[in-house]
């Protein structure tokens, strides 16, 4: 069982000084892409409104803080911190004080949200060593039933040489890249290719069972991305004989390449265009100065009865390491409101879980 953070606690350890409204501009400079004033661009086009703020730690260090709301029902809504707080420097790496930094950020942000705020959720971005638990959070914060954002994923290190990173991939996984090199071409398209993308990612979802947005939401992301400097989203495609085999949709931002996006036909998969992507994109965030390539979602563990468990074993097969973030954690301003939306979100991955395993 977790662990409370109780009120005594509380008072006697303080880290945030103060939380005051900041223009969107000032999360230009947050670490995750998910914290950028980019991404609270983006999300303002559909239903989420964004609020910004500047978080003056007790070190003195500030911290820029985008939060995102959307309405739920009529009267209710929820706030959605994705990958945030971003904490100071040397803050302490306790699951105490790390839960205690969003108990205190819940409440500070009591004041600037909308009053139907039922509770706020927290995808924290913190993680332990590779392939160690997740950091826990302590109560009164509960679990979400479905997390947002995946909260394990594989990193490849780009410092490395070329020969180095293959060599810490899986002897198959070189071999497919090789293949793919040979018989596929794999090439930078960017906007110019989105219907072909959106083509094979509907195939994708249709064959794995999964849902996605219309082609508008990815349109906009890159016309989102476009207009923002420091950052650069790439799409990429492999081909065969003038048919499209594969794509993948990357965002290189800072010291960090993050594949968001991957789709593949269902035709001529033995031709492994997929793999000559991933290394393809690989080699140019390398080039972009990128020192890490996040693959952006696994599984939790190997189990092959988890409905994904062909990702987890085609991610892990390019090497990196494993981390494995805390996922998605709720803190309730109205209780029943929290507890409604949890049932309904409960229920909603619940049947999309079963779909997949019929799958």
């Amino acid at each position: 069982m977790h662990s409370t953070v109780t009120g005594a606690e509380r008072t006697m350890s303080k880290f945030i000084k103060s939380l005051t409204d900041a223009p969107l501009s000032l999360c230009e400079g947050s670490e995750s892409f998910l914290q950028s004033d980019f991404w609270g661009d983006f999300k303002a086009s559909f239903s989420w409104m964004p609020f910004s703020f500047r978080v003056v730690w007790e070190s003195g260090e500030e911290k820029a803080l985008l939060v995102l709301y959307r309405p739920l029902a009529p009267g209710m809504g929820f706030a959605y911190v994705p990958w945030g707080p971003e904490l100071p420097g040397e803050f302490p790496a306790d699951d105490a004080a790390r839960t205690e930094a969003l108990l205190e950020t819940a409440e500070a942000l009591r004041t600037f949200l909308p009053r139907n705020t039922a509770f706020v959720r927290f995808d924290p971005a913190w993680f332990n060593g590779e392939n160690e638990s997740a950091p826990l959070i302590l109560k009164p914060l509960t679990r979400a039933a479905a997390d947002i954002q995946p909260p394990d994923t594989v990193l490849i290190d780009l410092s490395l040489s070329h020969d180095q990173i293959l060599a810490g991939m899986k002897p198959k996984w070189r071999y497919n890249i090789r293949l793919g090199g040979k018989k596929t071409r794999a090439f930078r398209a960017d906007a110019d290719g989105l219907d072909v993308f959106y083509d094979l990612f509907t195939e994708t979802a249709r064959r794995d069972r999964i849902s996605i947005h219309g082609i508008s939401y990815y349109k906009r992301l890159f016309e989102t991305a476009a207009a923002k400097t420091g950052m650069e989203l790439r799409l990429y495609l492999a081909e065969s004989e003038h048919k499209p085999l594969a794509a993948l949709v990357t965002l290189f931002r800072g010291n960090t390449a993050t594949y968001l996006y991957g789709a593949s036909s269902g035709e001529k998969r033995n031709l492994m265009g997929s793999y000559a992507l991933q290394w393809h994109a690989m080699r140019d965030a390398k080039d972009a100065g990128c020192t890490v390539y996040d693959l952006f979602g696994i599984p939790p563990d190997a189990s092959p009865g988890h409905p994904m468990a062909g990702l987890y074993l085609f991610k892990t097969g390019f090497g990196g390491r494993i981390i494995h973030r805390p996922g998605s954690w709720d803190y309730a301003y109205s209780c029943f409101g929290a507890g409604l939306f949890f049932l309904a979100e409960k229920t909603r991955k619940m049947l999309r879980d079963a779909r997949k395993r019929r799958n």
